[in-house]
């Protein structure tokens, strides 16, 4: 599967805009969303090849959501990397259950997050 468009869902502005900035540089098109709610809906709405989620946010936290899109029927296909803060084992553990392809810790580099997408394809 060739990795396009890729939605990032996090409430941080400046993560949005970091994440955005390296994805555009190398050719994916990007949609956001600022929370757990909104990126489940553009997920369904705008169908992403991938998304990439932070964990901590208010309302639906990344695990939830992530939790939530592996087990609908139209976005059980899409991977899903964590983008977080959140560094214990058990995270990383926790979000590979919920449904996480890939899970990274920020600050994230933008040639790790690349090699992890390019992986995915």
């Amino acid at each position: 599967m060739a990795i396009r468009t890729v939605l990032v869902v996090d409430d941080s502005p400046t993560e949005r805009y970091y994440l955005t900035d390296i994805l555009r540089k190398n050719g994916y098109d990007v949609i956001t969303a600022n929370s757990g709610e909104e990126g489940i809906s553009r997920a369904k709405s705008d169908r992403p090849d991938l998304i990439l989620m932070d964990v901590v946010m208010p309302g639906l936290n990344g695990f939830q959501a992530t939790r939530m899109l592996s087990r609908d029927a139209d976005t059980k296909d899409t991977p899903v990397i964590m983008c977080t803060t959140k560094d214990q084992e058990t995270d990383r553990i926790w979000g590979m259950r919920q449904g996480a392809a890939e899970y990274l810790v920020k600050p994230i580099a933008a040639d790790d997050l690349l090699a992890k997408i390019k992986a995915l394809s």
